[in-house]
């Protein structure tokens, strides 16, 4: 019988192709993934970002901005420009913005050691918040009492009406006792101002400001330690200066009760001296002197 020959394996050349094809399918999936991470939806991110601010702001954490921005579905709106939303209802519904939460959210709450005053303002001052021409609001840094153009002061003018000051000694009844700090300041719109008295808005927010505060001193005997003034002129508004309504808001000038929890050592204050200890000259003007000989005199001091 004839011996059946061996057949050889056959060896493959090609097993190079399978790793080249896995390490191909994983660049391909890497590039994929590096596409996708660089399309971001800016409209997502945008309501997002205003829907996490919202939330916060609602909860007293964050600060209300003045930046009044157009919200709209049917365009990105720029990551820049997500900074606040406080004007949100004016533009559009707050619900397609944030999706509605379950229960109640409270209004931002008075700090701790205001929460009193604020019930008595709010109570003292009805007749007026009932007519819009006072407001109360709870701030981070205390309580600010609004008092608008509208309801205490003419047009271009510092001074206050005298059938106004009956509502101010309301709200004096209510803060003078108290030990809070007070900063006046005063605001204005973004129309510019001429008249014989005052030549910009600088000059009529700061004049109506450091006004109110010589009457705390004068007429309510307010220590003035407490008392602090600021003008803003039209750069720290409340609400939109394209509408008149919005400008009679932005008309006003804002008492705030500062928070003492927040309170800082007055740089103005002086802290207390060092005991000193005696200087070598005093010991020896101290001595008699010897006979026969005269001290010289000292120059005087410029």
């Amino acid at each position: 019988m004839s011996r059946r020959k061996k057949e050889e394996p056959h060896v493959s050349h090609e097993r190079w192709l399978v790793s080249y094809a896995d390490f191909i399918t994983l660049l391909f999936a890497f590039f994929v993934v590096l596409y996708a991470s660089s399309q971001v939806d800016k409209r997502r991110v945008g309501r997002l970002a205003m829907a996490i601010q919202v939330a916060f702001q609602e909860l007293g954490v964050f600060e209300t901005s003045n930046t009044h921005i157009p919200l709209s579905d049917t365009e990105a709106i720029p990551f820049s420009k997500v900074q606040a939303v406080e004007n949100v209802d004016r533009s559009t519904e707050l619900d397609r913005v944030v999706q509605p939460m379950k229960g109640i959210l409270a209004p931002v709450a008075a700090p701790a050691p205001l929460k009193d005053i604020q019930a008595e303002l709010e109570k003292a001052l009805a007749p007026e918040i009932k007519k819009h021409v006072v407001d109360v609001k709870a701030r981070k840094e205390g309580l600010v009492v609004s008092l608008r153009e509208v309801g205490f002061y003419d047009s271009g003018s510092a001074s206050m009406r005298a059938s106004s000051l009956h509502a101010v000694d309301r709200l004096a009844q209510v803060i003078v006792p108290r030990t809070e700090n007070l900063r006046i300041e005063g605001h204005t719109d973004n129309v510019p101002i001429h008249n014989a008295h005052f030549s910009s808005n600088w000059e009529l927010s700061t004049a109506r400001a450091t006004e109110l505060v010589r009457l705390f001193i004068v007429r309510y005997h307010v220590d003035p330690t407490r008392l602090s003034a600021a003008g803003y002129a039209e750069f720290h508004p409340v609400d939109d200066n394209d509408t008149s309504d919005g400008r009679a808001h932005n008309r006003r000038v804002d008492i705030v009760i500062l928070n003492p929890a927040l309170q800082e050592r007055s740089p103005f204050e002086t802290p207390p001296a060092a005991p000193r200890s005696p200087e070598p000259h005093a010991t020896l003007l101290a001595e008699p002197a010897s006979p026969g000989y005269a001290r010289p005199s000292m120059p005087a001091r410029p």
